[in-house]
């Protein structure tokens, strides 16, 4: 799998920076800040079109693990109910088969006669089946700016303290660096709540 994007370029960081900076450095501080960010958030946030996946089922509400969930001419939402024990499979349509609301996909009850191929009567009615394919776009063509702000935020303070010192002295000069900077650049309090609304919590997540 082709790793995504990082979250930021060169150019944001020198602008931010207000001075030149080695690209190679500034490259791997981005990309460090990158993983961060999303590590902490769990989403990808940069644009993907037409990913496949696997959920689990089984309840009423299916949510998409990766948001915002872009939906279009360009972008369509494919939603396949798979095969039980033999059985068939089903393409769901939205409003026949299923409501959108944001990123949650809400199961309807069938518009067809429910028979044993289907799972009934061992599933109940408007219940996903166990497993959903979905073939969906996500993520944002444009990083938002807080999302930029604190992935640029994290970098400077890697480009500024490169060997994680805590002190450093030169002659009669001598400056303490901040604590976030020691070890490499780490997320502040301010960041993670800065990064709340798009953090996904781990509830609303299910292995497949």
């Amino acid at each position: 799998m082709t790793p995504p994007p990082p979250l930021a370029t060169v150019a944001d960081l020198q602008s931010a920076m207000q001075r030149t900076v080695d690209p190679t450095q500034a490259a791997l501080a981005i990309r460090r800040a990158s993983a961060q960010v999303r590590r902490y958030t769990r989403q990808t946030i940069t644009y993907v079109s037409q990913e496949t996946i696997v959920l689990p089922g089984g309840d009423r509400v299916l949510r998409m693990p990766d948001r915002p969930l872009v939906v279009d001419a360009l972008n369509p939402l494919t939603v396949v109910e798979l095969a039980d024990l033999g059985g068939v499979q089903i393409t769901c349509l939205e409003n026949r088969d299923y409501l959108r609301l944001g990123d949650e996909l809400t199961r309807g009850y069938p518009w067809y006669a429910p028979g044993r191929l289907m799972g009934w009567p061992r599933r109940n009615l408007g219940i996903w089946a166990p497993r959903v394919q979905i073939t969906y776009s996500h993520g944002y063509q444009d990083v938002p700016d807080d999302i930029l702000d604190v992935v640029l935020d994290l970098a400077t303070m890697t480009m500024t303290n490169p060997q994680g010192l805590r002190q450093e002295t030169i002659d009669d000069y001598s400056r303490t660096f901040a604590s976030e900077t020691i070890g490499g650049a780490t997320l502040s309090d301010g960041h993670r709540e800065i990064l709340a609304p798009y953090r996904v919590e781990l509830t609303s997540l299910r292995p497949s």
